[in-house]
């Protein structure tokens, strides 16, 4: 392999989850995450889906993404809510902090840089 990865969703390995029942601010919000890369040095990518709900997000890191499906919205505390939907494109910055919300199953392809 050279340098550089190809990405076949059948290929890898699904993890399930869901935000810390703390954060889950309503309906009760599933994830799936199919990662591709887990380099050194913190860079981290793949496919993430969450089904309806809501909860509080905070990231201390940045992350690049690409709704690939469904719609989601994302509200930064004290900040006007951004809707999202496939093709749309969106960076959080480290320090973001506010809520996400599903309203239709949303997937998307992303890059978080520690």
């Amino acid at each position: 392999m050279g340098n550089y990865l190809t990405f076949n969703i059948n290929d890898v390995e699904p993890e399930f989850g869901a935000p810390p029942a703390d954060r889950v601010l309503a309906g009760d919000p599933q994830f799936t995450t199919w990662s591709l890369e887990e380099a050194d040095g913190g860079l981290y990518s793949g496919i993430w889906e969450a089904s309806p709900g809501k909860w509080r997000i905070a990231y201390d890191e940045w992350e690049y993404c690409s709704v690939l499906s469904g719609y989601s919205i994302v509200t930064e505390d004290g900040g006007d809510a951004v809707h999202l939907r496939a093709g749309d494109r969106m960076i959080l910055k480290p320090g973001f902090k506010g809520a996400w919300e599903v309203i239709e199953t949303t997937r998307k392809d992303y890059v978080i840089r520690l």
